[in-house]
């Protein structure tokens, strides 16, 4: 059974908006040609032991830094507050929860000030920073604008054995869900939770973990995404593409899954929808529509739902997993996809069928 996490009598921080992750990688050389030179992000700095990359459209120093290390993990999954009180917010509220908490006024990586992280109670390395570095915005640098442009960092993706008490944490933070997928018992299976005004900062993936499904940024058009396919057909390097491309159904948006030379998922994401009206409504997928994963039901290759990115604690060493034990969503993970609907059972075929989802409240 769920054990909940209990909410703090403190505030929770204003978080803002995912603001960059860092990850190890154990070859430095080859992940500058994989995010800078295949994907196209953009070199802040870079020194023999880190690369600090942006999007086209931000202004903050970075939204990702490949730091090399001994193993491809995770460091931290950052997010940016409204003010720098919010700071003092996070250290006193992940204080009160009992975690692991550590603060440097200087940062922990260049461009960002005066940072918290923490060992959140799901066991992922979480940060809170608002002090950053300004840099310029490379909106209307047209000359430096690639056919498959990546133009912001979207959301994370983390994978989590107990879903339900994942979700409740991250709603006492402040997250609202946009959508979820459950079955005929209500079980959560995933949510996509947000603080700015698109589907999701971060996800809740049900897997064994803490471990990190993936990172996505944002094309402006879908063919931005296809000509990434294109670019890694010629340069043969296809077998890197997981998933995709297709239209997710959860999100509605176009979607494409690759992996980095140490097998961290990148996903090329664009076109969801706008999430800020404060009733914006929560919808809710059957787990066995097959649909709710991609919207041309395609099934889901194994691999998505089994592999994910380590994660690191503070002192850099890998969390343990905790292995997922809920046998009812076990039997459907990969199974779903293969053996589930996209009409519910006795539904005729034509024009004007109801949609896979039903709308509910706001949670």
């Amino acid at each position: 059974m769920t054990s909940f996490i209990p909410t703090p009598t403190v505030p929770a921080p204003d978080i803002v908006r995912c603001a960059y992750m860092e990850i190890v990688v154990t070859d430095l050389a080859k992940s500058r040609e994989f995010y800078v030179d295949l994907l196209g992000l953009h070199v802040t700095e870079e020194d023999e032991n880190n690369i600090y990359l942006r999007s086209l459209e931000e202004f903050i120093h970075h939204n990702l830094v490949l730091r090399k290390g001994p193993i491809a993990a995770v460091a931290a999954f950052a997010y940016r507050v409204k003010s720098a009180a919010e700071v003092d917010a996070a250290e006193a509220y992940y204080r009160e929860l009992g975690c692991r908490v550590e603060r440097r006024k200087e940062g922990f990586t260049k461009g960002i000030g005066d940072s918290v992280r923490v060992e959140d109670p799901l066991g992922f390395p979480y940060e809170f920073f608002y002090d950053v570095e300004h840099v310029e915005r490379l909106t209307q640098r047209y000359d430096l604008y690639s056919a498959g442009e990546l133009v912001r960092l979207d959301h994370f993706n983390q994978v989590t054995p107990d879903v339900p008490r994942g979700r409740a944490y991250l709603e006492d933070l402040g997250f609202r869900v946009s959508e979820d997928i459950k079955d005929s018992d209500g079980v959560t299976y995933a949510a996509w939770m947000h603080r700015k005004q698109t589907v999701h900062d971060t996800a809740l993936t049900g897997g064994n973990g803490p471990r990190m499904h993936h990172v996505a940024f944002a094309t402006h058009e879908k063919h931005n995404i296809i000509q990434i396919c294109d670019k890694m057909g010629a340069l043969r390097i296809s077998d890197r593409i997981e998933r995709g491309p297709g239209r997710h159904g959860v999100s509605n948006a176009f979607y494409l899954y690759i992996l980095d030379p140490d097998g961290h998922r990148i996903e090329i994401y664009t076109q969801d929808y706008y999430t800020g009206d404060p009733d914006n409504p929560t919808i809710t997928w059957d787990v066995h529509d097959n649909q709710r994963r991609d919207w041309w039901g395609n099934p889901v290759v194994p691999s998505w739902y089994t592999e994910a990115s380590l994660v690191l604690d503070l002192d850099g060493n890998p969390q343990p997993i905790i292995e997922r034990t809920d046998a009812s969503e076990m039997a459907v993970t990969v199974g779903a996809d293969g053996f589930s609907y996209t009409r519910e059972p006795g539904e005729e075929m034509g024009f004007g069928q109801k949609s896979g989802f039903k709308l509910g409240a706001q949670l």
